[in-house]
């Protein structure tokens, strides 16, 4: 019988104090969040699966812990969060949005470990790929059918076509935006795509933007209101598709990335970015519509992008791709990615080659160029 299983790892809270007890958060932090969604705290203790009488404890005493209250309670408006409680909350979601693709990344390789030291483990996928919602949606796929297990590390698209070229993975994820930044993007992934070697399967299309805060006080329309006195940025990380997007747009209106407060402050994954803007520590960031969505932030779209895994092509026959873009066609999955917000799952599963995908625009990166 195949062994079949999924590393996870966690992050948690632990306060320490000066004499050397410590206090857990964990826990306050699942009931807060909870309170947050439902509104009350009866409906929080029966999400969390907890008493009403064991809940008001742990609320009191982290009141004593944090020397701050962290409930506002009325016959009207029922329970709220106070201001330092919703702070609370949010500095944990932003670590936990922040370690996400690190934690993914120590999870694949531990559970590869693992499983290696099992004679029948299920065969499995290398991903390497750019984050993104559809991305994290084929984890859970994979655990719910019968299908080859996947082990994904985050990377950008360029770190992951070079880990393809080199045999590292079997699937290198990236994207690439619709439109006047097409070709652009594609030079810059001149070195390690090759239309003879490589063969593409569409994932889908979604919608890039600015996160913005609900209402959009600062009036943020395009790239060039990021260069408004006071207005606070929030970027990608270095190498990454959306970093570069923006710089090419800034370029095209001729305005210095310096000039952009905040241009340098980054982020890994949508969602921290996201997270970043919720906390009030940035005014505008750059992500796909989805995870402002999710966040309940307005949203200014910039670009629509194309997402692609590439592979080798003469890996597309085998048993182990075959049963992946099967995953892929399936109504669940493509259920999943079209209920997305900014998502277009039209042609999802799609094996396509660059010069079909990109048409004259990938004629510089044959071999003949």
């Amino acid at each position: 019988m195949t062994y079949k299983f999924r590393a996870r790892l966690d992050t948690e809270w632990v306060l320490e104090k000066p004499d050397g007890s410590s206090f857990v958060l964990s826990d306050v932090l699942r009931l807060l969040a909870s309170i947050e969604s439902l509104g009350h705290i009866a409906g929080a203790c029966r999400a969390c699966n907890v008493s009403y009488r064991h809940a008001w404890g742990l609320l009191r005493h982290a009141e004593k812990e944090l020397e701050r209250p962290l409930l506002e309670t009325s016959r009207r408006q029922g329970t709220k969060l106070t201001r330092f409680a919703q702070q609370l909350l949010w500095a944990n979601r932003r670590i936990d949005v922040r370690l996400a693709p690190v934690l993914d990344g120590m999870t694949g390789a531990l559970q590869e470990e693992l499983q290696a030291l099992y004679t029948e483990s299920r065969p499995r996928l290398r991903m390497h790929a750019s984050h993104g919602f559809a991305v994290e949606g084929l984890m859970q796929a994979v655990d719910s059918q019968e299908a080859p297990s996947i082990e994904l590390r985050y990377r950008t698209a360029i770190e992951a076509l070079a880990s393809l070229n080199r045999g590292e993975c079997d699937l290198a994820g990236f994207q690439v935006p619709v439109g006047e930044f097409q070709d652009p993007i594609l030079q810059h992934y001149k070195p390690w795509l090759d239309p003879e070697k490589h063969s593409l399967i569409y994932l889908a299309q979604r919608e890039t933007g600015f996160f913005v805060q609900p209402g959009n006080p600062r009036n943020i329309r395009t790239v060039a209101d990021l260069g408004q006195p006071g207005v606070r940025f929030v970027n990608r990380q270095v190498g990454s598709s959306t970093r570069l997007l923006v710089s090419l747009m800034l370029r095209q209106k001729g305005i210095d990335p310096t000039r952009i407060q905040g241009f340098d402050t980054s982020e890994f994954t949508h969602l921290a970015v996201a997270a970043h803007i919720v906390g009030g520590m940035a005014d505008v960031g750059v992500g796909v519509e989805t995870a402002a969505w999710r966040c309940g932030l307005d949203f200014i779209p910039l670009a629509k992008e194309r997402y692609f895994f590439a592979v080798q092509r003469d890996s597309l026959s085998s048993p182990l791709m075959r049963q992946f873009i099967d995953l892929l066609l399936g109504d669940s999955y493509q259920s999943f990615v079209g209920q997305l917000a900014g998502y277009d799952a039209t042609g999802l599963g799609k094996v396509l080659s660059p010069r079909e995908a990109f048409e004259t625009a990938f004629d510089p990166l044959s071999k003949a160029a």
